[in-house]
């Protein structure tokens, strides 16, 4: 199973939105497919029409109890091959109860045991900000995608985010990689919108992914549908632009390597 957190610590750049449909697009694929919604917003869950507030057991329960498996959380969606582990506002919680676990950096690594021969993929939607569940996460991941919006300040707070990478290369998970910088909510008229798809390619070069997701009233109307837009409208830009990230994460198609996903 190869595990992805989607992750940056400046909120509004798209991340859920790129979990949710990147998790579908890998699964329409055929890859069995696992979304893991680490955010206590829950925003990951709603998308896939669940309210959070109604779920009995969360993944919260499986941080917090070895008594719960994360095979006895996983939902259903509207896509084949994709399964979720949902989460509520009680995921907020769960901080103080790691806190004093042992080994509570991989805590989540741990868990994942359970369920890594059933599936392809794992895409963990992380929190916005760099707390101990979002550590969990990048200590669980194989590769990382960082959702970057395409505004000036978004380049100053990506370098906090790959310095912040490489602490945790450093300290806990020596095989962490960038899978790749995903620029979100991008303008295809605006000039400022340009200028930084350039700056941000001339400055980390590599990095950056080939995909670019743009602004799109369909992606903002799918999660009120409870689905991703792979489902909701397949043939939207939106839908095909992250059909296009699914096909170069997966490595089809357009010829990337696995030596295209650099370490830190």
């Amino acid at each position: 199973m190869r595990t992805i957190a989607i992750t940056n610590q400046k909120g509004g750049c798209g991340k859920t939105t790129t979990a949710v449909n990147l998790a579908a697009a890998l699964a329409v694929r055929g890859y069995r497919t696992l979304i893991v919604d680490l955010d206590p917003q829950g925003h990951a869950t709603l998308g896939f029409g669940w309210v959070p507030e109604n779920m009995e057991k969360t993944i919260y329960d499986v941080l917090v109890s070895s008594d719960v498996a994360l095979p006895q959380i996983l939902q259903p969606t509207a896509v084949q091959n994709l399964m979720l582990a949902p989460c509520n506002v009680l995921l907020s919680g769960a901080e103080s109860q790691l806190a004093g676990m042992h080994d509570r950096e991989y805590v989540l690594r741990n868990r994942f045991a359970t369920v890594e021969p059933f599936f392809d993929y794992c895409i963990i939607d992380c929190a916005p900000s760099l707390s101990l569940l979002t550590l969990n996460a990048l200590v669980a991941a194989d590769d990382v995608i960082i959702p970057v919006q395409t505004h000036y300040y978004a380049i100053e707070g990506l370098k906090q985010v790959m310095e912040t990478l490489e602490i945790v290369q450093n300290h806990f998970s020596p095989g962490l990689k960038i899978g790749g910088i995903l620029l979100t909510l991008a303008e295809r008229r605006t000039l400022l919108s340009q200028d930084v798809q350039r700056q941000m390619r001339q400055y980390f070069g590599s990095l950056v992914l080939q995909t670019v997701i743009h602004r799109s009233v369909r992606l903002a109307e799918a999660p009120s549908a409870g689905q991703s837009v792979i489902t909701y409208d397949p043939q939207c830009l939106g839908a095909i632009e992250y059909n296009q990230l699914a096909e170069e994460i997966c490595h089809e198609k357009i010829g990337i390597t696995e030596t295209d996903c650099v370490h830190i």
